[in-house]
């Protein structure tokens, strides 16, 4: 049986502060409800049929009782083969109880991990490009994949046990209130002693777990990082030294996990030696009843029997509480994701933009730093403007704001003084998706994702056909060196494009930025670190690309910008000229001085 999720008409925030009866160090653990109530058919199902079950349990030891009264005590083998019968019966039921239980709390796990685990990630896609220059990536990873795993088995398994245990132990002890009163008042005196112990060091391992998950965390992001970049590493002979401090970090890890397991297999043995304490008082207590003639010897076996399970379900509520520390430890580190605000959202009445696309882009008096309003301007009063169709070259030497301009422009940061604007609308007041469909943007160093070569050419349109994806490679020249590999497109590129030359992933981003068929072009040193012959190729698939396009283009190769319609030269980040090639060489400024460097050197200019 499955149900639909329901749609979340309430405010989660509203349905998780009504949950009121967590524990102050499991709190974290009340973020978990809303994902649980989204599926209520299969909620209702677990919570039945762990009641069948319990209810089957208990109903087991009231019987055993009747056959030694009335079987052994009265040596009647009938009544033994009758209440032997009416077990077996109750015995079936429950199995089949704990089964269907078991079957959907699983499977309810499963479901809340995985509706979890897409709301951070599609979270994280949301986040702004600030919160990703101080958080490392193989930390969030971890976050990701190991605590949602965590959360998965308490759900799956922690949270059906502790709602069975805690059945348990109110059915029991209403049982042993119902077979002997007498003998209930000394379970409930001894009851605080195990429970007070309990509750008080549980509060320890919460701390504990998050500094296990803290530890791991940081080992995932250290060797996210280094596995990366295991070219350099072993580039610059690194390898042992990297080793050294990967194992160093591992053994932080190991000693974090050995204490908080020390705390758990402490509490575990706390509450095993405070429930056998109490139970051989119970016998002492029980024997003494039935030499009085106050109870039975079936009673007695009974209430016996009640006792173990309400002390078996105590010892699995203390092995819970233990887990729940951990899962809430990794409930409250993705929840801070989910808290996590971006900072740069879309208007609350965004502007359309125009159609068909003017293709203009102009920077009035903008003004930003990294570290904030009051920082250290990485751009300084920069104002200019580019036309429809219009290529304007940013150029300057590195840390001059080049490629922060193209940053702002598409809105990865936001401007602390003045505007930029976008075919004549502030683009603060455009929805970000409308604002970054009008760029087509092409890195220095361009991502290229563990798939296919059409996979990658497709990311520019998802939805474009096949013979789409093919004209945009032969435009970017990238069918010329596809025809020779055995796959074609279907051929897997490796992770980041490991299996292709620069100028070749040089190419394949082209490709995906003519499939896209932007209005504006951004290339940022497309053509920096190319050997001549990938250079020249890569020119040609440029000059596909920007027939008809607005272009800004950063390059420190004057070779590839003599023929813009403008140049921007900044310095410490702020425009300090500005012309045509020809213009700004005249002037003899700092222009006239690079160009001067690079003809010297053998570049053609």
């Amino acid at each position: 049986m499955t149900d639909q999720a329901v749609p979340a008409q309430a405010n989660p925030e509203k349905i998780v502060s009504e949950v009121r009866a967590a524990p102050r160090q499991l709190q974290p653990l009340r973020r978990l409800v809303p994902f649980l109530l989204r599926y209520p058919v299969r909620l209702s199902l677990t919570v039945v049929f762990l009641l069948i079950s319990a209810i089957s349990s208990l109903a087991i030891p009231a019987i055993l009782g009747g056959a030694i009264d009335e079987g052994f005590v009265a040596q009647n083998i009938d009544m033994v083969g009758q209440y032997g019968w009416l077990i077996i019966g109750i015995a079936a039921i429950m199995a089949v109880a704990s089964g269907a239980r078991f079957y959907f709390i699983s499977v309810i796990g499963e479901r809340v991990v995985a509706d979890l685990r897409q709301a951070v990630f599609s979270h994280l896609l949301r986040l702004e490009t600030r919160y990703f220059d101080t958080h490392r990536v193989g930390e969030l990873t971890s976050r990701l994949n190991g605590d949602t795993v965590s959360i998965r088995n308490a759900v799956g398994s922690s949270f059906s046990l502790a709602l069975r245990s805690m059945v348990t132990i109110i059915g029991a002890l209403i049982m042993m209130i119902l077979t002997s009163p007498v003998l209930t008042l000394g379970v409930v005196v001894a009851l605080p002693a195990i429970l007070i112990p309990v509750m008080v060091y549980a509060r320890r391992l919460r701390g504990m777990s998050r500094r296990t998950q803290d530890a791991l965390a940081d080992l995932s992001a250290m060797a996210t990082e280094m596995l990366g970049a295991n070219r350099t590493v072993k580039a610059f002979t690194q390898e042992e030294v990297q080793a050294v401090h990967y194992n160093a970090s591992s053994e932080t890890s190991y000693r974090a996990e050995v204490k908080r397991l020390g705390a758990r297999a402490f509490l575990v043995g706390l509450v095993i030696f405070l429930g056998t304490a109490s139970l051989v008082g119970l016998v002492w207590w029980g024997a003494r009843s039935v030499f009085e003639g106050s109870v039975t010897a079936g009673q007695l076996a009974q209430f016996l029997v009640y006792a173990l399970m309400a002390s078996g379900a105590l010892t699995n509520v203390s092995e819970v509480l233990g887990n729940l520390q951990s899962v809430a430890g990794a409930t409250e580190r993705l929840t801070e994701i989910l808290d996590t605000d971006a900072e740069i959202v879309d208007p609350v009445t965004p502007v359309a933009l125009p159609e068909p696309p003017l293709g203009t882009v102009a920077f009035d008096q903008v003004s930003f730093s990294y570290s904030g309003p009051g920082g250290e301007n990485v751009l300084d009063n920069v104002s200019f403007s580019v036309g429809k169709g219009e290529t304007v070259a940013l150029v300057g030497p590195s840390g001059s704001g080049k490629s922060t301009t193209l940053s702002l422009l598409q809105r990865f940061y936001d401007v602390h003084a003045g505007s930029v604007s976008v075919d004549g609308v502030d683009i603060r007041k455009l929805k970000l998706s409308d604002l970054r469909q009008r760029f087509a943007y092409v890195e220095q160093e361009p991502i290229i994702f563990a798939g296919t070569i059409a996979e990658n050419i497709r990311f520019g349109k998802p939805d474009a056909g096949m013979d789409e994806v093919v004209a945009a490679a032969k435009a970017a020249l990238v069918d010329d060196f596809v025809a020779d590999l055995p796959k074609g497109y279907d051929t897997v590129v490796g992770e980041r494009g490991v299996m292709l030359s620069g100028g070749q992933k040089q190419r394949l981003a082209i490709a995906r930025a003519i499939l896209k068929n932007a209005p504006i072009l951004l290339l940022d040193e497309a053509t920096s670190a190319l050997d001549a012959r990938s250079e020249q190729l890569v020119q040609l698939a440029l000059e596909h690309l920007m027939a008809g396009r607005t272009t800004l283009v950063i390059a420190h190769r004057l070779a590839t910008i003599r023929d813009a319609d403008t140049i921007l030269v900044l310095d410490g980040g702020k425009i300090i000229d500005q012309g045509t090639h020809d213009e700004l060489v005249a002037k003899g400024g700092r222009y006239a001085e690079l160009a001067k460097l690079q003809f010297r050197l053998g570049e053609a200019v």
